[in-house]
């Protein structure tokens, strides 16, 4: 436990932040699953307007650095190319979306692949 007045102070405001920041990452999340939810059951519609709430969310806590600019520009990414996928009539799941061949592990540098080279 903090002793001095200042060191209490921070730990007051410290729990306030966090408090406030798993907040926001909740909603973010919480938006995330209702736009995959109609995804899945394809209504591209809501789909649409739960992004937009997930873009702004996601903006939002990058500008008040609650996360990293660079993660809220990757949700949005992923999130975008899976709307757009259903909305042409693909499929509404990432692993049918991806659908791309996986590389071989020779390929890949991977520690499997150093051993077999050996």
């Amino acid at each position: 436990m903090p002793h001095s007045v200042s060191a209490k102070k921070r730990l007051r405001q410290n729990l306030r932040s966090r408090e406030r920041n798993r907040a926001i990452k909740s909603e973010i999340k919480s938006e995330m699953r209702k736009l995959l939810d109609a995804l899945t059951s394809g209504d591209v519609a809501a789909a649409r307007e739960h992004f937009k709430l997930v873009a702004k969310k996601a903006d939002r806590a990058a500008a008040k650095r609650t996360i990293h600019p660079n993660r809220a520009a990757r949700i949005k990414s992923r999130l975008s190319s899976r709307v757009l996928a259903v909305a042409k009539g693909g499929p509404a799941t990432a692993a049918a979306a991806a659908a791309k061949p996986a590389k071989s592990a020779k390929a890949s540098g991977t520690k499997a692949a150093k051993t077999k080279k050996a």
